[in-house]
């Protein structure tokens, strides 16, 4: 029986071409919700972008997975677990910027800045319909608590900047820029401290996702459902490959499974 679904935002629950949250899937929550089953959010977003651009809002999720797991927390702001870059990496990349110049953003528990944006940043920011993040002075995340960095670098450039982190390791879901976290991070860590959390087994989850940020996340639930739009890499490791999100994906997985009529 499930007891908890998992969803990504971008492509799984929001559409890329109306920023929206399709009305069959916001229906198919209540439904699970109604069922006593948990709605979990599982994002590479930050907390404070979350709803940013996008109807998100309108559903009461349960609990949160943000930051590719990195910062997870109940929905009355209980901290349920936090892994944040070590000290040692951010002070290597901030030399590294200093010969390199990409753009980078640094995200924290409760904001996220860059050194600098161009076109590539605003043409991805553009195209999830969320703000341009504020530019800072960056040697401040040498005394803070960064839990993500995303350089907006070329896949070819990829292994030379995380030559420089060590600590971390890397996914991608789109060309233009990386998502880094610790390594051995990842959506599937911060699921698991869920589970412990709460009691739930392997078999009681269900996971939502289309990105290779989304992979090990498919991976550790019970059943692992790809998107229809969907990367094919996430496809092949996915237990069940479901319609686009802009054509009831999240509604037509739900009823294959029987977890709602």
């Amino acid at each position: 029986m499930i007891k908890a679904v998992f969803f990504d935002v971008d492509g799984t629950l929001v559409s890329f071409k109306t920023h929206r949250v399709p009305q069959s899937t916001l229906e198919a929550i209540k439904k699970l919700q109604a069922k006593g089953i948990k709605v979990f959010v599982a994002t590479g977003r930050h907390p404070s972008i979350l709803t940013e651009g996008n109807n998100v809002h309108e559903i009461d999720f349960d609990g949160f997975v943000t930051l590719n797991g990195q910062y997870c927390f109940t929905k009355n702001r209980k901290v349920i677990y936090e892994n944040n870059i070590c000290r040692e990496d951010i002070v290597a990349l901030l030399e590294f910027l200093k010969k390199n110049r990409f753009p980078c953003a640094f995200v924290e528990d409760r904001d996220t800045y860059m050194n600098y944006i161009d076109d590539v940043v605003v043409n991805l920011l553009k195209s999830v319909n969320v703000p341009l993040p504020p530019i800072e002075d960056i040697e401040r995340a040498k005394d803070g608590k960064v839990f993500q960095l995303n350089p907006y670098i070329p896949v070819e450039f990829e292994a030379e900047v995380m030559k420089v982190l060590p600590n971390c390791e890397a996914t991608r879901w789109s060309p233009t820029f990386i998502d880094v976290i610790p390594a051995g991070g990842g959506k599937h860590v911060a699921i698991q401290k869920i589970m412990e959390y709460y009691g739930y087994k392997k078999d009681e989850i269900m996971a939502f996702g289309d990105g290779g940020n989304d992979k090990t996340m498919l991976m550790t639930a019970g059943i692992g459902i790809a998107m229809g739009n969907a990367n094919e890499d996430v496809k092949e490791i996915a237990d069940y490959v479901t319609t686009s999100v802009d054509n009831d994906g999240v509604l037509n997985a739900l009823k294959h499974f029987n977890v709602i009529e």
